[in-house]
């Protein structure tokens, strides 16, 4: 038997020298998911649906296809997910803090409807923390999980490496701050990051019928989640040899997710029954339930129809509506309650579908909130009836899936079954650089006098990626630089070059200079010339006559699904790079 063994753990050795494990995280705001499939198995993509609560503590606790993103510590134990019950104090939406800069953090909806039991950011604890307790919680279960799934020799010998979506919006910093908590919490360093949307998109078009789709069809996605509300759209371009889509308009979202409806339920039980004498907690707990798995799923828009909510413990009371221990809602109350949340989704969606510029054939409802029949209803009743309002299967994890399904096929390119051939680009990006003065252009811009090339120059912007355009994944396109400098000056070291954006909220044109508009420094590249001897660098005589250095560079670009990255070339070596914000 031992040398049984032995043979077998040799063969796992074998086989995994090209297999990897890919483990997939949808950390989201109110929820998060894991998905898992071996890249010798691609076609075998499992949920993990196994979390611990209070009580069990393993892998026996609550079957869900998603675990709350929630901690609450208790001396030196972290609570996390199901672990955490409905009240006292916990943690909640500290993924948003990665990225306080985001306008969506702060709604109408979360200023009106706080939660009584969230803990202020940063109490006790950093955002940054926060995220990295939770991650390394998820990683530890996931491990666990896949123990109990696959033989200890296929997991001693096989590599994994995990992905994790992050919204398209945020910034290079909240995208560090996410690689680097997801590293701390022992996710790797090979870790991939893929944009939400894009993830939810890809699934959702794989789930459609193929014989549905043509080339030029736009799709609206509406990934309607917890806290988040998030919007993208994508034009069919190809459907062989793999379903191809380029992007039609930019992503929009808001803080506006189903959260919303259990605090405004929450504030009208306590407006309408909180003086009753038996009032307490756990009479809101069973309400609570009861609104969350049944009413929610249940109310399709009927003003007339009558809703039980359970209120033990509360005495009769027909004026109030209670009787033996149970509390009778109208459609019209619980219409009220819908109504505010509903209308912002609604308002996003239309404004996303007039950005695409294009007819729409269908809008895809996807996340929690994305399966509601209400929203669903009130969506399609508040757009242009020619427009389908779908909901795929799986539509909770369809950000999980995807993401899967996208790092499958990064490593495994012949598992693609959809493709996002390029994007909307989100803010202008360029560079500084001397330009000939022009009197119409420059009027009443201060210039000066360049002695190599004779002539007035002023400096202005070079946008090399404007809002609005289409940029390809994974394709790389350079722009050339020019710098010069006398000779007389001697050897100049390193020559750099800073990398500017420019968000432009109110579409109105890329600027033209460094100091007007809303122009931000995003990084800088250097390439450090000191090891070119300098006989090796071309020499040109000005129109001054003086003899100059000319070093012509090249800024090389590479689009990928969460980040851009940036390299300064010159003569064919990359002297230095750096990974940014998606654009």
């Amino acid at each position: 038997m031992e040398n049984t063994t032995s043979d077998m753990e040799k063969m796992a050795l074998e086989e995994g020298a090209d297999r990897k494990l890919l483990i997939a995280v949808d950390f989201g705001t109110t929820f998060s998911g894991v998905a898992w499939a071996q890249t010798r198995r691609p076609d075998v993509q499992t949920i993990i649906i196994q979390w611990p609560d209070a009580t069990s503590g393993g892998l026996e606790g609550i079957s869900s296809d998603k675990v709350p993103t929630e901690l609450r510590y208790e001396g030196s134990d972290c609570k996390w997910g199901f672990q955490v019950d409905d009240f006292g104090a916990r943690h909640q939406w500290f993924k948003l803090d990665l990225d306080p800069t985001q306008s969506r953090g702060v709604s109408d909806l979360s200023r009106q409807y706080p939660d009584q039991h969230a803990l202020p950011p940063g109490y006790n604890a950093s955002g940054e923390k926060l995220c990295t307790d939770y991650l390394t919680a998820l990683r530890k279960h996931t491990e666990e999980v896949l123990k109990h799934k696959l033989p200890q020799s296929i997991l001693k010998s096989t590599p994994i490496e995990y992905i994790i979506t992050v919204p398209a919006v945020w910034s290079d910093t909240a995208q560090a701050k996410t690689r680097s908590c997801a590293e701390a919490a022992g996710m790797g360093k090979q870790l991939m990051i893929i944009s939400e949307p894009e993830a939810a998109a890809i699934y959702a078009l794989h789930a459609m019928d193929p014989h549905s789709i043509k080339i030029g069809d736009t799709f609206v996605l509406c990934d309607a989640g917890g806290g988040t509300v998030d919007l993208i759209s994508y034009t069919v371009s190809a459907l062989k040899p793999i379903l191809q889509v380029e992007e039609a308009a930019t992503g929009t979202g808001r803080l506006c997710g189903s959260t919303f409806l259990n605090r405004i339920f929450n504030k009208f039980l306590v407006d309408k029954l909180g003086l009753n004498e038996e009032w307490d907690e756990e009479v809101v707990e069973d309400a609570m339930k009861r609104f969350e798995l049944v009413t929610k799923k249940a109310f399709r828009g009927n003003p007339n129809e009558e809703f039980v909510i359970p209120v033990p413990g509360l005495a009769d009371d027909p004026a109030q509506g209670v009787r033996r221990g149970k509390f009778r809602m109208t459609g019209a109350e619980v219409s009220a309650i819908f109504e505010p949340v509903v209308q912002e989704v609604v308002t996003l969606v239309r404004g996303q579908i007039a950005a695409t510029n294009k007819q729409v054939k269908a809008v895809l409802l996807v996340g929690g909130f994305g399966q509601n029949a209400y929203l669903r209803e009130t969506v399609r009743a508040s757009i242009d009836p020619s427009i389908e309002v779908m909901q795929p299967p799986n539509g909770w994890t369809a950000v999980v899936r995807g993401a899967l399904m996208k790092g499958l096929s990064l490593l495994e390119p012949t598992t693609a079954r959809v493709k996002v051939a390029s994007r909307s680009a989100r803010k202008h990006y360029g560079t500084e650089r001397m330009a000939k003065y022009d009197a119409v252009k420059h009027a009443k811009r201060p210039n000066y006098w360049d002695t190599y090339d004779g002539e007035y120059k002023v400096n202005d912007m070079d946008w090399f990626i404007r809002k609005g355009d289409p940029v390809t994944e994974d394709k790389s396109f350079k722009r050339q630089y020019h710098k010069v400098w006398p000779v007389a000056e001697g050897h100049n070291k390193a020559v750099s070059q800073d990398l500017l954006m420019s968000q432009d909220p109110d579409n109105t044109g890329a600027p033209i200079y460094k100091d007007s508009g809303d122009v931000r420094y995003l990084a800088r590249l250097t390439a450090d010339l000191s090891c070119i001897p300098p006989n090796d660098l071309a020499q040109k005589t000005g129109k001054d006559g003086r003899q100059y250095y000319s070093v012509h560079y090249d800024i090389e670009m590479t689009y990928y699904s969460a980040h851009t990255k940036y390299a300064m070339v010159y003569k064919n070596v990359k002297y230095d790079s750096v990974t940014v914000e998606y654009v």
